[in-house]
């Protein structure tokens, strides 16, 4: 059945509209989420990586959905993780904005550091997958449940580290520790309500840009894998990008680094969705090795981002970190070799 956005004028404006309700919705969801932060007592970064990383992932993962249901597998597994690569630079763009000090220095805590780490392992599942013999279960490889457990192992060990940190990272005049705002609140109701509001209206965008993203491949003649990975893949991440650079403003900075972390993880669970709906099979195997690029593309970025938690370099050039200098570059690298493929 054919809609409008079979039409490649409307699939554009389609994309240009959703585009604009993405970043309107997700300038008042960083707010949201710091004073539920504050309200819950569950703190910044377990709020990021649970309630804000998801709810900005929403466009993504419908996007996603969309796509493998409608029997396009390299543009959900491209939309899902070429995603990655763009929240992880969006970091390196929030530290520019954070004038103070590098925002790694300032903001690195256990947390952070585990989620980051689980979210290596979760990159290297697919890659796994990919590489191994082609087996599924009613059409569902067998790594998919696995990218599942780990995930809510990983959420059990970021709250673990929260409740009984086992280290914490050295003090410094730069460091920037997540102390509850003491001004009233509004009811935990109200903010809850408010949050599922915008998450929704974040989610509805995405079967649309996925609808439009499919029509505007095939009339661009670009490929899905390109597709999903430089257009939808960074049009459905805006949310990260307005969330994490309103969470810095607000001088919420474990907030900023556990959404964009917290996003990356629920982003590769893209996958275990747009396994079970892609039914001609493995997910895994019905893509290629540019879509493998993009694996090893999310996986270098977020070691880099790792090694700069880690290391805590303090002011760095302009008060910007060697990571995220190294993020730009690896950024543009990874853009440049997927627009040269074409």
């Amino acid at each position: 059945m054919r809609t409008v956005l079979d039409d490649p004028t409307y699939a554009l404006i389609a994309f240009a509209v959703s585009a604009a309700v993405i970043l309107t919705a997700g300038v008042r969801l960083s707010g949201v989420a710091d004073k539920l932060a504050d309200r819950t007592g569950l703190g910044e970064v377990l709020i990021g990586a649970i309630l804000l990383g998801a709810a900005t992932s929403l466009p993504g993962v419908v996007t996603s959905i969309t796509a493998a249901a409608g029997g396009h597998p390299e543009l959900a597994f491209s939309n899902a993780l070429g995603g990655i690569a763009a929240q992880t630079f969006f970091l390196a763009v929030a530290d520019i904005c954070y004038r103070k000090a590098n925002l790694e220095h300032a903001a690195s805590t256990e947390q952070v550091l585990l989620q980051t780490g689980i979210l290596i392992v979760l990159l290297a599942l697919p890659a796994f997958a990919m590489l191994a013999p082609d087996v599924s279960l009613l059409a569902v490889h067998p790594v998919t449940p696995v990218l599942l457990v780990v995930y809510i192992f990983g959420l059990r060990l970021t709250g673990d580290a929260r409740a009984k940190p086992m280290w914490t990272p050295r003090k410094t005049d730069d460091t920037h520790e997540d102390v509850p705002d003491d001004t009233d609140l509004p009811p935990l109701a109200r903010l809850v309500t408010e949050f599922a509001i915008l998450a929704a209206i974040l989610g509805a965008t995405g079967w649309v840009l996925a609808n439009a993203g499919v029509t505007i491949a095939g009339w661009a003649g670009l490929s899905e894998t390109l597709v999903g990975a430089l257009f939808t893949a960074v049009t459905t991440s805006l949310p990260e990008l307005v969330t994490t650079i309103a969470a810095v403003r607000r001088g919420a900075l474990q907030l900023a680094l556990g959404g964009i972390i917290g996003g990356n993880t629920f982003d590769v669970l893209f996958l275990v969705a747009s396994d079970v709906a892609y039914r001609d099979g493995s997910l895994y195997h019905a893509v290629g090795p540019r879509d493998l690029f993009l694996v090893a593309w999310a996986i270098l970025m977020t070691a880099t981002l790792l090694v700069g938690l880690v290391r805590r370099e303090r002011k760095g050039l302009g008060g910007i970190g060697f990571e995220s200098v190294a993020l730009v570059v690896i950024f543009a690298a990874g853009v440049a070799i997927q627009a040269l493929q074409g």
